[in-house]
């Protein structure tokens, strides 16, 4: 019997073929590309270089990179200057922490609601009724919230005044507009988010539930131990994309519903009107500094949240 030789392996041999090969075999890709990268260096490249207006005391007359030279100082105001710094960073993490999170409950229950929906023609009418409020602008909102908390005309006091209870001036009251405006984000996004959910839940496996049916598992608990399991990995790209603008306040949303109202605004400033207040009287130094520090604490964030979403989701995160 013969030894069994065996076959040195066939050395792989390396393209040589470099970038050119590359651009002219997929030419026409490339130049469907080429308006969107010249977008992309336009509108997020080049303006890099105003960040160094943070850094400076910016005049128009010395231009960006002739102005005075102040180091930290702008940061330092905004912390340290009139005591607003911290003020308005607690306002805008207070309403976007509670909004991601009903922004989570409140679309994947919706959503998991309508899944379990036989009727067709009712899940495509509740469908449309929910995702309605996703078109109406932020002014035809705050028309909305002042219709109800109306001192003269609004519902709320109506209702209160019916049970016998004495009816408040809401447009005086600070306390309450955390709480209202965050209900009229989760009101506003619920239906556009449930639709992502809804779509994810569209591609599961249908035998994974009659399995469970036919092992006795109840509704409630296919629920808990099938559909929301397969929708974390959903959940937490969609998380980790809203905390990287929890520093971001809705400008939109606190404008449209509450207005100049200096009654109201120690309670409901975010970081974003305080800058639109502020730059006429302090500059755009000033307000670079203050985007500056939304970034890189945005950009902080969700790299930490990202680390984290890899330990519960066996490895996967948003990148």
């Amino acid at each position: 019997m013969s030894p069994i030789v065996e076959e040195a392996p066939v050395p792989v041999k390396r393209s040589r073929r470099g970038v050119f090969y590359e651009l002219k075999k997929h030419r026409v890709l490339y130049l469907m590309s080429v308006p969107a990268l010249i977008l992309l260096i336009m509108f997020s490249y080049i303006p890099f270089a105003g960040i160094w207006m943070a850094f400076t005391d910016f005049n128009v007359v010395d231009g960006i990179f002739g102005s005075k030279f102040v180091g930290l100082d702008n940061f330092k105001f905004f912390f340290a200057g009139n005591g607003m710094g911290w003020k308005v960073t607690y306002n805008t993490l207070f309403i976007n922490f509670f909004g991601i999170v009903l922004g989570i409950v409140v679309p994947v229950t919706l959503a998991i609601l309508l899944h379990e929906i036989r009727s067709v023609a009712f899940k495509k009418l509740t469908q449309s009724m929910m995702f309605f409020p996703y078109f109406i602008s932020w002014v035809v909102v705050g028309a909305i919230i002042y219709g109800i908390f109306s001192t003269d005309v609004g519902v709320a006091n109506r209702i209160l005044e019916s049970f016998g209870m004495e009816p408040i001036r809401w447009y005086s009251e600070p306390k309450y507009w955390k709480p209202i405006i965050i209900i009229a984000s989760v009101w506003k996004w619920s239906g556009y988010s449930s639709i992502i959910y809804m779509a994810a839940m569209s591609n599961f496996d249908e035998s994974l539930y009659e399995s469970a049916k036919v092992d006795g598992a109840t509704k409630l608990q296919r629920i808990l131990y099938l559909t929301i399991p397969m929708l974390k990995p959903a959940i937490i790209v969609l998380t980790l994309m809203s905390v990287g603008r929890i520093f971001y306040g809705d400008f939109g949303m606190i404008y449209g519903i509450v207005g100049n109202n200096p009654v109201l605004a120690d309670e409901v400033t975010v970081i974003d009107t305080y800058v639109y207040q502020s730059m006429r009287t302090l500059g755009f130094s000033y307000s670079t500094a203050i985007g500056l520090f939304q970034s890189v604490m945005g950009l902080i964030l969700v790299m930490l949240a990202n680390k984290t979403a890899k330990k519960i989701n066996d490895g996967e995160g948003l990148f």
